[in-house]
């Protein structure tokens, strides 16, 4: 299908492409031309089929930078045949939006249909998310949220209801190459006329670093071809423009939370390569190392625990060796101990057993100590029983009273902590059944 004409109004398809950046003059302008998203844009996919036949929703698009969401966007307003206005939520307060919704109802009272166009929705707070429910829920605007972000976070659930959520994901390489050696051939929009030499290996370059981000190779590009010399981009010019290539990261955002639980899961499958790689990435995105030796030490609490308890006395020591070093020297501690961690034997056993015990204690109430526990310092709480039967474990035969219960009345037997076949683990797992079995023996009438 050939789409229709540009929409009127501010529309970012009517303005001049003279001062435009490269990134923007090769801004797809029919779904044919949009390079990844296929599973949403391509042949015969449910997008495409409501797009070319002019069936609009309202959605939240979620994907990181680069990805097409401005793009997609802008499509949807041409194949609808609709005016289309954009606001940035890092920009625009609740006058802006006020603004736009009030513009949106004069098309909507002259037949005519909007979309409206959220940059950065997750920035807006509740307040402001909830201006557009009502306009949604007429029809007076098809709205179009584009978000980096986890809208199931960041998004209230009321604007959710009324929107569809469209997953993009980060452009291949394989794509972004062919996304620059379209704009080197296009003489109207792109590089064309400058007959640029540059190998597929100069191109295959350019795409890694950009990281899935199509925009940014773009701009790569555009800067590589401005040092270029006598039209040829070598390996000269590359190492300039890709000097300080850097991958996506959000410190406090999901791929933040993504890579820490990808680090921990890594050390909980015994996977030491999975594990430092993300260490790597996580160090690499500018994380606090002081906040990956905390983490890690909590992995070796939770996860490796008494299957082999000198995990914690490492952990420590890497934190503290960070302290004394600094980085990069005491990044190398770091990355030995999530080594360590990964092919340490497991045992989540004692993690388990608090967590029970702590059940037993929330839903038990106030259950009393049993009288012989109890601590008898004075005539009196010893003439009333404090203390009384009390076996002192180290006269009874073996070191140990068997018969002698420790729990409260209504929890004697409970078993809490049980140890794996793992690690020293497994010699406290063979001692603990013998022990119990003979405590079951003694408590026998």
């Amino acid at each position: 299908m050939t789409p229709p004409v540009a929409p009127s109004g501010p529309g970012l398809f009517a303005e001049p492409d003279a001062l435009k950046p490269l990134a923007e003059r090769m801004r797809p302008r029919s779904l044919d031309e949009i390079v990844g998203q296929q599973r949403l844009v391509g042949p015969d996919q449910a997008l495409r089929r409501a797009l070319e036949a002019g069936k609009i929703h309202s959605m939240v698009l979620w994907g990181p930078p680069g990805c097409g969401k401005t793009t997609l966007a802008l499509l949807v307003a041409r194949y609808a045949d609709a005016d289309f206005r954009a606001i940035s939520a890092v920009l625009s307060g609740l006058p802006d939006v006020r603004k736009a919704l009030a513009e949106a109802e004069v098309n909507f009272a002259q037949g005519r249909r909007t979309v409206l166009f959220v940059d950065e929705v997750h920035r807006f707070n509740k307040t402001q998310q909830d201006a557009f429910l009502p306009h949604i829920e007429r029809g007076v605007i098809i709205f179009i949220g584009a978000t980096t972000e986890n809208p199931s976070f960041e998004l209230n659930s009321a604007l959710l209801s009324r929107c569809r959520v469209h997953v993009l994901e980060p452009v291949s390489t394989a794509d972004i190459v062919a996304a620059l050696k379209r704009a080197l051939a296009d003489s109207e929009r792109g590089l064309g006329e400058l007959q640029l030499q540059v190998s597929d290996e100069s191109l295959d370059s350019i795409a890694q670093a950009a990281d899935g981000d199509v925009r940014r190779a773009l701009t790569l590009l555009e800067i590589a071809a401005e040092l270029a010399h006598e039209r040829t981009i070598d390996e000269a010019t590359l190492s300039q423009v890709l000097a300080d290539r850097t991958r996506r990261f959000d410190k406090q955002g999901e791929q933040f939370y993504d890579q820490i639980s990808a680090l921990h899961k890594s050390v909980r499958s015994s996977d030491p390569d999975a594990a430092v790689y993300w260490l790597c990435r996580m160090l690499d995105g500018g994380v606090d190392p002081l906040y990956l030796a905390r983490r890690m030490t909590r992995m070796a609490v939770e996860d490796v625990g008494l299957a082999e308890p000198r995990a914690w006395r490492m952990a420590l020591d890497a934190w503290d060796t960070y302290e004394r070093l600094g980085s990069p020297e005491g990044e190398l501690g770091l990355a030995q101990l999530a080594i360590w961690l990964a092919v340490a034997p497991k045992s989540n056993a004692a993690y388990m057993a608090y967590n029970k015990a702590r059940d037993a204690v929330r839903k038990g109430g106030t259950l009393e100590v049993p009288m012989h526990l109890r601590n008898a310092p004075t005539k009196l709480m010893k003439g009333l029983g404090y203390g009384k039967g009390y076996q002192y474990d180290h006269d009874a035969e073996g070191g140990i009273a068997l018969d002698q219960q420790c729990l409260p009345d209504g929890l004697e037997g409970t078993v809490f902590y049980e140890p794996v076949e793992r690690g020293l683990e497994l010699q406290l797992r063979e001692k603990l059944l013998a022990l119990r079995a003979a405590r079951e023996k003694a408590r026998k009438p």
